[in-house]
């Protein structure tokens, strides 16, 4: 029998034996365990905070909980892998415990805390980087045998918004995510989800081209996560603030949707859900 072409459409994924239906988009909960996310009513302050959001979330629809240690938003300052794990660990390892039907993602660019936070009980590993942050990254990830959500970002969370430039940002993107997967199936890494970015290393002219252009990823043909949520991108165009920007969010939101997304990565659950109801009744009529 021929060998499958890694370039089939995916529509699965396998987290730990669990086989994850990715033919209808998904939602993703932002779970951020640190003080200083761009958002702030997006930080938990304990395990018992985590917690509460994570049912929430459940109970709202959201298919994968996204957990984050370290701020990534432009600027943020950078915390050493044992304080990342510090903040962690404890979260993972509660959550695994009281919701063990949680698909627990972890948003880390490092491949010490992927490696731990896996072991701890976590599922997926999202990696604003695709492995530049840290040369160990897809080793370890090929070592674990975990579905990896790698992200295109230009320099780093502390630089990335400092200029940043393209002659063709939708080109530079694809062109980057298609020698990265080369290497991932060099390593026998097939459960890939792929993330243009929004926000990282772009300006606000460059996140909406690389949006208006989004059906160039299908290209790839694996699932396309997206993260708008109550980001720059859309509160500096309409003059309001992160706490004012869900209804961007949702219009952004269902863009994507339209244009092929997989996966929606939020603060609001809710409302994404909803939204992934409705535009998938534009198939059934």
């Amino acid at each position: 029998m021929a060998e499958k072409n890694f370039f089939e459409p995916k529509k699965s994924l396998n987290v730990k034996g669990r086989l994850i239906d990715l033919s209808k988009p998904k939602v993703m909960g932002i779970l951020n365990i640190t003080p200083d996310s761009f958002y702030s009513n997006s930080r938990t302050k304990s395990i018992s905070e985590a917690l509460s959001q994570t049912q929430k979330f459940l109970q709202e629809g959201a298919t994968f909980i996204d957990i984050g240690g370290y701020s990534s938003r432009p600027g943020a300052i950078d915390i050493s892998a044992a304080e990342e794990l510090r903040r962690l660990v404890p979260v993972v390892e509660a959550i695994s415990i009281m919701f063990p039907e949680a698909i627990i993602s972890i948003d880390t660019f490092r491949a010490k805390v992927a490696e731990e936070t896996i072991y701890a009980g976590a599922h997926l590993v999202n990696d604003i980087s695709a492995g530049d942050m840290d040369e160990q990254m897809f080793a370890t990830i090929a070592q674990l045998q975990v579905p990896y959500m790698m992200m295109h970002m230009q320099g780093t969370p502390q630089t990335m918004q400092q200029n940043p430039v393209y002659q063709n940002v939708t080109l530079e993107v694809i062109d980057y995510l298609v020698k990265k997967i080369a290497v991932l199936r060099s390593l026998k890494i097939h459960d890939v989800i792929i993330d243009p970015g929004f926000g990282f290393g772009k300006t606000i002219a460059h996140n909406y081209q690389l949006l208006n252009e989004m059906e160039a990823f299908k290209i790839f043909q694996l699932p396309v996560l997206v993260g708008f949520s109550r980001k720059g991108m859309i509160h500096k165009v309409l003059g309001n603030t992160a706490a004012d920007a869900l209804n961007g969010t949702t219009v952004l939101n269902t863009i994507a949707l339209q244009k092929g997304a997989g996966i929606l990565r939020v603060h609001d659950v809710k409302e994404a859900v909803e939204c992934v109801k409705l535009v998938e009744m534009l198939t059934c009529v």
